[in-house]
């Protein structure tokens, strides 16, 4: 008899796979999967994302910027505007006091300052949390929330947190015994209405907390909004963390983590959890057709996915294929089901400048815009996250996403439209290194001593090419700008470099061989001419004679030319310690600017 189980559990288990192969569910089915010994993966990009930081932390500003613990963004677009909500705490990640600020921009490049919508909150004197001895006195809320607006039927933009309490070591404020729930209405003329509570955990309820309680609300569009969210079990289930463990309206009440979910064709909702988890509902999230189980192919950690259905028809998922998080990565299907490749959005992580709990590095926690929050008119995928807990950023994906470019590139950009002209470029751009058009040029700018500035183009897949472009430095005694040419996987075989003496220098091994000079505010032409097959290459700068030099690292293609105004950056890797506990030197500060201003860019690609 035991034998005959025994041969019973081995078939149960083999079957597995073959269960979870023929289940309707999500897959990846590509090939492709990311190197995380690079910060880029070694992905191909998705052409023409734009990665733009919308808040930088620095412990010097005296605004609202200088808490150093910024995460967990989310995203919204409605009147005209994205809307940008993240959670703050002033060193690191569950340490009070919390609180969430709220950012807003017209275009998504240039983004107000953040204000604060969910304030500081006290905890009553005198709680203790069930099972713990710490007792509150004088202690402030923490904030922690996973879905961050709601667009209501009658087209009102509301903000939701959550307040949780941690009081001691070990504390989590998602053990299901914080305060609750509150919601705040974002109006369009930029005010904000009262804060109410929009459900509490045990323990509380209108008379031990500070803000009404929705009901007691004489506006009726807000009250239905709140019933509307509450009704809604795609909603309440991103609250299933937070909420009391038996609260009735979560229709899941196990801990699958930051639910993200988009519809079918045929109604259904694909759900999408933390560590690459899926499931699909056939009523809105009031049940699952099976325990959320990981993805087939997926490779996803503990950090959030983002799905949803793009403008044109077919489905994306953006997310950090491994078990870091970095880089930050978009699948795309065609069906909502089967995703079929893996592409690059941000393969950059910033220098984590302040120390603090659970900080982790890179770009992470991604979040878009849900189905009711809105559609911005470009049609194309926009995206926010952190980096490294730190600063945040949104990305603007172009639909369709695609990673090939099919012909020669012959841009100038002086004759182009100001707001086409970096339509195919993939541009990384921080608030103190600026990358953008100014004056018929791509502006690349650095006064930030821990970042760059990063501007790069995809051009035809070749063994030969030539590549020229118009460069003008502003400045002759700061600053650097580096010029790569890579393969599909981002290895550069060539590098030029422009120092801050004035010297055009060239990557040759270990060392730099000099084939120039510049002046500050005069136009440098460059052409260089590549053959991969020799791995040779010359360098030629105006009228100048060609400068024959040989590849630092050899390729079989290329396909990429990057502009940065920075060395390549390999910290952290795979073996870098985690959580940080201490401050950079002179982490607050700023230096001189440098400028660079390229003109244009022209490739003759040859097999």
């Amino acid at each position: 008899m035991k034998l005959i189980s025994n041969r019973y559990l081995l078939l149960s288990v083999c079957m597995l796979p073959l269960l979870a192969t023929a289940q309707d569910t999500v897959r990846y089915t590509g090939t492709t999967l990311s190197n995380v010994d690079y910060h880029h993966g070694q992905l191909s990009p998705a052409i023409g994302v734009h990665n733009i930081q919308t808040m930088r932390a620095n412990r010097a500003d005296t605004g609202v910027s200088s808490w150093t613990y910024n995460h967990a963004p989310m995203l919204a677009y409605w009147n005209h505007r994205f809307y940008l909500e993240y959670l703050s705490n002033p060193v690191g990640e569950h340490v009070p006091p919390g609180r969430t600020l709220l950012q807003w921009s017209e275009d998504g490049y240039h983004w107000h300052t953040p204000v604060v919508i969910f304030p500081e909150y006290e905890i009553p004197d005198g709680f203790v949390k069930p099972g713990r001895t710490d007792t509150a006195k004088n202690n402030l809320a923490v904030m922690h929330q996973r879905i961050g607006f709601y667009t209501s039927k009658s087209n009102r933009l509301f903000a939701l947190g959550y307040y949780g309490i941690v009081l001691g070591q070990k504390d989590d404020p998602n053990d299901g015994n914080g305060i609750g729930r509150v919601i705040r209405e974002i109006k369009a003329d930029g005010s904000f209405g009262p804060v109410y509570f929009l459900r509490y955990n045990h323990n509380f309820n209108e008379k031990n907390t500070s803000y009404p309680f929705y009901k007691s609300a004489k506006d009726k569009n807000l009250v239905a909004a709140c019933e509307e969210i509450l009704h809604n079990g795609l909603l309440m289930q991103q609250m299933v963390e937070e909420s009391d463990r038996n609260d009735e309206l979560i229709p899941l009440k196990k801990d699958f983590k930051a639910l993200s979910y988009y519809h079918l064709p045929d109604g259904r909702a694909v759900g999408l959890w933390k560590y690459a988890l899926t499931s699909i509902s056939n009523n809105e999230g009031q049940t699952w057709q099976y325990n959320p189980t990981r993805a087939p192919g997926f490779v996803n950690a503990n950090a959030k996915i983002w799905g949803q259905r793009t403008a044109d028809g077919r489905y994306a998922t953006v997310y950090n294929p491994s078990e870091f998080r970095w880089p930050l990565a978009v699948s795309t299907s065609a069906d909502g089901l089967n995703y079929t490749n893996l592409l690059l959005v941000n393969g950059e992580i910033s220098t984590l400048r302040y120390g603090g709990a659970y900080k982790s590095y890179g770009p992470q926690y991604v979040r878009g815009i849900q189905e009711m929050d809105g559609h911005p008119p470009d049609g194309n995928m926009w995206v926010t996250y952190s980096m490294n807990k730190e600063d945040i950023w949104i990305s603007r994906i172009p639909v369709p996403v695609t990673d090939k470019q099919t012909t020669d590139v012959q841009e100038l950009f002086a004759d182009m439209p100001a707001e086409q002209a970096l339509r195919y470029w993939n541009i990384y751009s921080p608030l103190w290194c600026r990358v953008a058009m100014d004056g018929g040029a791509l502006s690349l700018s650095d006064s930030d001593p821990f970042d760059y500035a990063k501007a790069e183009r995809v051009f035809p897949e070749a063994r030969k090419v030539t590549l020229s472009f118009g460069l003008t430095p502003q400045q002759t005694n700061l600053g650097t700008l580096e010029i790569e040419v890579t393969d599909p996987k981002g290895t550069p075989c060539l590098r030029l470099l422009l120092d801050s003496t004035g010297t055009v220098y060239t990557k040759q091994g270990y060392r730099n061989r000099s084939v120039g000079k510049y002046k500050a505010g005069e136009q440098l032409h460059i052409t260089l001419e590549l053959n991969t097959a020799t791995r040779f290459y010359t360098v030629r700068i105006n009228d100048a004679k060609p400068q024959l030099n040989v590849y630092f690292a050899p390729v079989a293609s290329v396909n990429r030319i990057v502009f940065r105004t920075g060395p390549t950056v390999r910290f952290p890797d795979a073996d870098t310690p985690t959580d940080q506990d201490y401050d950079l030197p002179q982490a607050d500060s700023k230096a001189p600017e440098a400028r660079y201003l390229v003109h244009y860019l022209k490739t003759n690609t040859r097999p």
